[in-house]
């Protein structure tokens, strides 16, 4: 088995779980060359931006619950099933890795942020996950340091999964727009040219990108991607899924190695 990359994905509307488009398609095409090209992970790693809050926390579980944290969508939505089995053996890995910075958690599950990716990326539900919860209590720097101390995972058959969005402003989401406002446009284009160059400190340090505020009014979406960095370990990204909608959402994925 080959070192496994780092995938990051953007994930926005809940509803891309039911969609077949050229988001979800792309997503399907990570997972497809990951097996492809590297074998199938023993298990994910997810750090997802639904479980986040203060202290870093990771599953240890043998059958996660699904959870589907969104409310008031189709009842389609709600159907959809990815009955995924925990891996403590991952899960003690994250433990030795990370020490003091850790501890287990097992009060959330596999959540939307996580499961309305992978279905798309590994349907058959057949790889073992486990989340990591992101620390928004933490700067930017500590959850990129906690990601490059996961690198070893990848040289074991582990994958490691960040589900966020570059741009995630709720507040200003226009539903009826297909594209991105040009604040929109321009973050996302600062970032992806900032990961692809690897100026990693351009993207810790997004607050000093063009209309940060607007891209990032928190940081549970953005900080997934900055866990992946770390772990990236200075690898070169190809970016997938350069898509922006919804006026203040950025649905760009990368892959990393």
């Amino acid at each position: 088995m080959k070192r496994m990359p780092v995938v990051f994905s953007g994930h926005g509307d809940p509803m891309i779980a039911l969609r077949d488009d050229e988001v979800t398609r792309g997503m399907a095409a990570v997972g497809k060359n990951v097996i492809e090209h590297c074998g199938r992970p023993k298990a994910i790693l997810s750090v997802s931006a639904h479980w986040s809050g203060t202290g870093t926390f990771v599953q240890k579980v043998d059958e996660p619950k699904q959870i589907y944290d969104m409310y008031g969508f189709p009842k389609e939505l709600y159907e959809v099933s990815y009955p995924v089995k925990g891996s403590a053996e991952l899960s003690d890995r994250v433990l030795e890795l990370l020490g003091d910075d850790v501890s287990v958690n097992n009060s959330w599950g596999i959540d939307h942020g996580t499961w309305t990716v992978l279905v798309h990326m590994f349907p058959d539900a057949d790889i073992p996950v486990v989340q990591l919860s992101v620390d928004t209590a933490q700067p930017a720097e500590k959850c990129f340091e906690i990601g490059k101390k996961l690198a070893a995972l990848r040289e074991e058959g582990y994958l490691i999964f960040g589900s966020g969005n570059v741009v995630h402003n709720l507040w200003r989401v226009e539903w009826d727009n297909p594209d991105g406002t040009d604040m929109t446009k321009a973050f996302n284009a600062y970032i992806i040219d900032a990961v692809k160059n690897g100026d990693d400190n351009r993207v810790i340090h997004y607050e000093n990108g063009p209309d940060a505020a607007y891209a990032v009014p928190t940081t549970e979406h953005y900080l997934p991607l900055v866990y992946c960095l770390g772990a990236a370990d200075g690898d070169k990204a190809e970016v997938f899924n350069n898509v922006c909608n919804l006026g203040s959402m950025a649905m760009t994925g990368f892959v990393f190695g």
